[in-house]
């Protein structure tokens, strides 16, 4: 497998080389590119790490030479959230970035599988469509939102609220990836159940779990390493899929299958052409019902902005 990072010299892109470099398959390669010209560097100073994964770094204004053959496309360029900005605050800036460098994708590894994590996720994943669309490669099986900091915090909240083992914790996440458009399905988790002030106060907390994170930095930055977690877990459940192996399940912000919006998140089956399938997130609470019908004026706004942004 190859995997390409675009994005790469930053918080949230040598964090999750790092990790592709430890975990993916014997064989694999691993392509870094940024904007910044530390990018080979950090490509030379992953090559010492020994694993049979091989690193190469790219840096300038075109990524076309880490892209061609690429399997797996990961894009966390863009700027981070600061003290008072929300995911929308970032939009100007990040819409564009994503906008050219899809288009990068789209002439360089058509059919690659493309995670987006730059955000805001729910506005930018569909520029990304819109790009693909107008180069004539769009295939909406092949293009994810990258949601899986919103579970891997709402599993990690769970078990520290409830002393569980976090390993024995699992939660669709449902929706966008900003705000209230972040719906935990706490109703689902096994074995635990929740008072309503519990629920409301956890859904609140994993909603605004990236501000918790920006605040503590102190102006230094936002969520970089447990993103940088979040997007390994999810880029590697691509290779696993692309590789054939069956039952691989991952909450993800799709095209289709969704009688809400164009785009929403929720479980989708990873296989060899990218999502196999969108599953059903199955029997909700009513709390959960009405927070999700009130996202989507919001999800919906989202969405028809990064459309609006390409057309």
């Amino acid at each position: 497998m190859k995997v390409a990072v675009l994005g790469a010299a930053g918080g949230i892109g040598q964090a999750l080389a790092l990790l592709l470099k430890t975990q993916l398959p014997a064989g694999s390669a691993l392509s870094l590119y940024d904007i910044a010209p530390v990018t080979p560097g950090v490509a030379v100073d992953l090559s010492h790490i020994p694993t049979d994964v091989d690193v190469k770094g790219f840096a300038g204004e075109d990524p076309s030479a880490a892209l061609v053959d690429a399997d797996v496309v990961l894009i966390s360029a863009g700027v981070a959230r600061k003290p008072g900005m929300d995911r929308s605050d970032l939009f100007n800036i990040n819409a564009g970035i994503v906008k050219n460098l899809v288009q990068k994708c789209a002439d360089n590894c058509p059919k690659a599988l493309i995670g987006i994590i730059t955000n805001p996720v729910n506005t930018t994943v569909a520029i990304a469509a819109e790009v693909l669309k107008k180069a004539g490669v769009y295939d909406k099986s092949r293009l994810f939102g990258v949601t899986t900091l919103d579970v891997i915090r709402s599993e990690t909240f769970i078990a520290e609220a409830k002393g569980l083992n976090v390993d024995d914790v699992n939660v669709n996440v449902i929706g966008g990836h900003s705000g209230v458009t972040i719906l935990p399905l706490l109703s689902q988790v096994e074995g635990v159940s929740f008072t309503d002030e519990e629920v409301a106060a956890l859904t609140t907390r994993i909603q605004n779990a990236g501000t918790e994170v920006v605040e503590a930095k102190a102006g230094g930055g936002s969520a970089t390493l447990s993103m940088g977690q979040a997007a390994c877990r999810f880029g590697l459940s691509l290779v696993r899929g692309l590789q054939g192996e069956a039952n691989v399940v991952e909450c993800a912000y799709v095209d289709g299958g969704s009688e809400h919006a164009q785009f929403f998140a929720q479980p989708v089956l990873l296989g060899k052409q990218g999502v196999e399938k969108v599953l059903a997130y199955g029997e909700i609470s009513a709390f959960e019902a009405n927070a999700r019908d009130s996202m989507l004026e919001t999800l919906k706004g989202d969405i028809e902005l990064g459309i609006d942004f390409v057309k």
